[in-house]
């Protein structure tokens, strides 16, 4: 069961030489939906991973997000997605924004013309067989989280946007964010599931000659380097250099993956509908 405690294992020699002879990725593997991010990441993260994702204030963390949430669950993931920052309906309606290329101000309003009212409808299709659980974070923490998990006993992923958002205030920002940060990581490996979180950079970066976010950004006296397995640090110029020919454009940088390489990835923002895509999609 996914909610015991990990016993220890014999190695299993036959196990490993059948997966030699198997093409593709483990099966452990959690796929972003996102070719250059899985590529980057010999398929995806894996189960047990802690994934964060930092970048600065308004460069799309929540868009990614919910973007792999989307992509993960239409690939056949149970998905569990809880905000700090919107309750379901809206989470939804970004979702159905996303999936249907259409402001969520044109949703909010309804006055559909025919052709978007044709795509919002394709949309709600598509979301209502593979739609992520979409909830906003429980007020006590991570143990409020695992409650709320504890009859999702498939789910491969779960996001939490932000990872501020599960402190309770009984401890120093950072010490509680540190502690958050153990916690999730344990879950991760005891449920199974990739638990993939987005923070904000604890320092400020406008004013360096390089703004792109580095792991020592990062905040939670430590704890986010040095538990994570995998940190994406996405990154938009048009931010702080503003250009025509960078509006919309983006970088997903890898800047710690535990068992693999380094490098980025570009992605494109359409800002309207906050949808990403993975600039080798076309």
């Amino acid at each position: 069961m996914p909610n015991e405690s990990p016993r220890p294992r014999p190695f299993d020699a036959a196990a490993w030489l059948a997966r030699l002879d198997t093409a593709g990725a483990a099966d452990d593997t959690v796929s972003t939906g996102f070719p250059s991010v899985d590529t980057r990441l010999a398929g995806g993260p894996r189960r047990g991973d802690l994934v964060v994702l930092c970048g600065d204030a308004g460069v799309g963390k929540s868009a990614f997000t919910m973007a792999v949430a989307l992509r993960a669950a239409e690939a056949g993931h149970e998905v569990a997605f809880f905000s700090g920052e919107a309750d379901t309906e809206r989470l939804i309606e970004r979702a159905l924004g996303i999936l249907s290329k259409t402001a969520a101000d044109t949703l909010r309003r309804g006055d559909l013309d025919e052709e978007t009212h044709a795509r919002v409808g394709a949309a709600v299709l598509r979301l209502r067989d593979h739609s992520p659980l979409f909830s906003f974070v429980p007020p006590n923490g991570v143990g409020g989280l695992s409650d709320l998990l504890i009859d999702q006993l498939g789910i491969g992923l779960v996001i939490i946007d932000p990872i501020e958002s599960l402190a309770t205030g009984r401890a120093t920002r950072d010490e509680e964010l540190a502690h958050v940060v153990r916690e999730l990581k344990a879950m991760a490996v005891r449920r199974r599931c990739t638990v993939l979180v987005t923070t904000q950079l604890a320092r400020p970066v406008r004013d360096r000659a390089d703004p792109r976010p580095q792991l020592d950004d990062l905040g939670a006296l430590g704890a986010l380097t040095q538990h994570a397995d995998v940190v994406l640090g996405l990154y938009r110029e048009e931010l702080y250099h503003a250009a025509s020919d960078i509006d919309g454009a983006a970088e997903l940088h890898l800047l710690k993956h535990r068992t693999g390489s380094l490098g980025w990835v570009d992605l494109y923002l359409y800002k309207r509908w906050l949808r990403f895509e993975d600039m080798v999609e076309g």
